[in-house]
């Protein structure tokens, strides 16, 4: 397990690969980007992008998702998986900010949660992107890289991981870090094939060495 000071230099490289990690989500307000937080589960962002400025172009308030005929929903957003499922869960997030939150998101967690289709994950992502509190999303990403570099213990569930990370991380770093651990998840420790041989990270990372090592037999 890499302790907090190796911890941080395993995020510290991670960052210098990627200085300006952020959500990849496309959004125009806090509304805007729940949503497209919600559709993203089990999707791509790319995906999400893709749909959502059509979507959001005649739905941009949770007043007018709240309206929208749920047909209509469902035609815009049909490139995403699950979206049958996601529409209705989007429509009716959006008709219960009108009816508990007037219309605004809300700014907690414990709030948040009780949205249809609105996670911890999904929360915190919210939380951290629209509104700068403190918060780690724990995505498959995120699960991979911290248990390939033993931050955190194999077995430990998304909920460990995420109080790890917590623990091992200045709370001042906590959004950054979570996005500088999904871009290196996405684009150089992906889950097929992860850049091994040209990682900068490799001498602190466990797995990689024990996968070069498999390689080199």
């Amino acid at each position: 397990m890499l302790n907090k000071e190796k911890t941080m230099e395993a995020l510290s490289r991670m960052s210098d690969m990627f200085p300006d990690a952020a959500g990849e989500l496309h959004s125009d307000s806090a509304f805007q980007l729940l949503i497209a937080v919600i559709l993203s589960a089990q999707a791509t962002d790319v995906s999400v992008n893709k749909a959502t400025p059509a979507l959001f172009a005649d739905y941009p308030t949770a007043e007018a998702l709240a309206d929208a005929p749920i047909e209509d929903i469902i035609e815009k957003i049909k490139t995403i998986g699950l979206y049958r499922n996601k529409a209705k869960n989007i429509k009716a997030c959006a008709q219960m900010l009108l009816d508990h939150f007037s219309g605004q998101v809300p700014k907690t967690r414990e709030e948040l949660i009780q949205l249809p289709g609105v996670g911890r994950k999904t929360a915190n992502v919210v939380l951290g992107d629209a509104f700068g509190v403190p918060a780690i999303a724990v995505d498959t990403h995120v699960e991979r890289v911290t248990k390939r570099l033993r931050i955190c213990k194999l077995n430990a569930s998304v909920t460990e991981v995420e109080a790890t990370l917590m623990r091992k991380v200045p709370k001042e770093l906590w959004v950054k870090t979570h996005h500088t651990l999904i871009l290196f998840g996405r684009y150089h420790c992906t889950a097929r094939s992860p850049k091994c041989t040209i990682c900068p990270l490799l001498d602190l990372c466990q797995e990689g060495k024990d996968r070069l090592k498999a390689i080199q037999k």
